[in-house]
């Protein structure tokens, strides 16, 4: 078992930053992919960015490559996600995710854990 907990979100206005942190517990988190999805009110939850199990590699949806940085901390248990040059369509709740497989093109509902979820709002 695993249990995610996501901080860092807030308001904040469009192009400016945020910094999502999530704490695992419960078995390590090097056993699992990491990453965020998000859910905008009314629509579907849908992938974010993630990072792999090992090897550092990273994936990103094309909506936030080039303003979005996801980062792991396998020693701190932590996963973070940089959100910079914020877009009103980026407000949504962010949940971080882990899975003992990937969390790339798979269906949310196919994910292992989930946090809660933390809400980020970017005003116009």
């Amino acid at each position: 078992q695993v249990q995610l907990v996501e901080s860092g979100g807030g308001l904040v206005q469009a192009g400016g930053s945020l910094r999502l942190s999530c704490a695992a517990s419960g078995r390590t988190s090097s056993s699992y992919a990491m990453g965020w999805f998000r859910q905008a009110l009314g629509k579907e939850r849908e992938f974010v960015a993630a990072t792999a199990r090992t090897g550092g590699l990273t994936y990103y949806a094309d909506s936030v490559k080039g303003r979005f940085t996801i980062s792991r901390d396998n020693a701190k248990n932590t996963v973070a996600l940089q959100m910079n040059s914020l877009k009103p369509e980026d407000t949504a709740v962010y949940y971080c995710a882990a899975d003992s497989y990937t969390l790339v093109d798979v269906p949310a509902t196919h994910v292992d854990y989930w946090g809660q979820g933390t809400q980020v709002t970017v005003s116009s």
